[in-house]
């Protein structure tokens, strides 16, 4: 039987899995990784500030990541600097100054590998309630936007002209991306979010035939890295936000490996 410890760190594994793998395909098809790392940095920002104003961290998280995508979309419309310059400032500049506001609130303890890492299992039911809640609600929204979003990833003048609103999908895009930072927070910890988010899109864009079955293909692969990464902790005694990580590493790595047929369909296409 396993502890109840371990099925709490499974279940909120792979809630964020299934949460994270969907959005993590339009990340992909955007080619938004930067933009995902840059977020992922600023939650230790939001985390500082939540403890210096003493509010709930998780919000204090997603206000802080909204605010630096928000600037970072009000930024761009400034011919002075390109993106990536912009996604560097914003990422290496909120990363420092959250551990500078850390370091200056002696007061606090804080478990700085815990923060950057994840400590899944430290999850509560509280936890696994807000993955879960707050997951179906990211999903649902997703769900309603699926269109206008996939349509603006394509190209946003046609998706503008069809009357989809593609700048407003947007916006709610990184929106939601960073409810989905501030919930998987605890699990796999600020530096490997970004990669709870990738690989399993990555993984899946080489077996899916449409982009809802890349979703949903993500969505079973990031479970799937959780639970292998889980259990190899388990049995090699080795941290579990990394080691989940390393498990969708290993998915990736297999899925570059030659299908049986593969060319045999290839031949039938021409």
């Amino acid at each position: 039987m396993l502890d109840d410890f371990f099925t709490r760190a499974l279940l909120a594994g792979i809630g964020i899995a299934v949460l994270a793998g969907p959005l993590g395909c339009f990340v992909v098809w955007r080619r938004m990784a930067y933009f995902g790392d840059t977020m992922a940095h600023s939650a230790l920002l939001g985390i500082a500030l939540a403890l210096l104003l003493q509010v709930n961290v998780t919000a204090g998280v997603f206000a802080v990541v909204a605010a630096v995508a928000i600037a970072l979309l009000l930024l761009q419309r400034r011919r002075g600097l390109s993106t990536d310059s912009l996604l560097g400032i914003l990422s290496h500049s909120a990363l420092a100054v959250g551990l500078v506001l850390v370091a200056f609130m002696s007061w606090v303890r804080i478990d700085l590998t815990g923060l950057l890492f994840g400590d899944i299992l430290a999850v509560s039911k509280t936890d696994i309630a807000v993955i879960f809640g707050g997951g179906a609600a990211v999903l649902a929204l997703l769900a309603w936007l699926w269109r206008p979003l996939l349509a603006a990833t394509v190209s946003e003048e046609v998706a503008e002209a069809e009357g989809m609103a593609p700048e407003r999908a947007r916006i709610v895009f990184m929106l939601m991306l960073a409810a989905v930072i501030a919930i998987a927070m605890k699990v796999v910890g600020i530096l490997l979010i970004t990669a709870l988010l990738i690989i399993p899109a990555a993984t899946a864009r080489r077996f899916a035939s449409t982009p809802e079955q890349m979703a949903v293909l993500a969505a079973l692969t990031g479970g799937l890295a959780a639970a292998g990464g889980l259990f190899g902790s388990l049995e090699f005694d080795t941290p579990s936000g990394p080691s989940i990580v390393v498990a969708g590493l290993a998915l990736f790595l297999l899925s570059l490996l030659p299908m049986p047929g593969a060319n045999g369909r290839k031949e039938e296409r021409r």
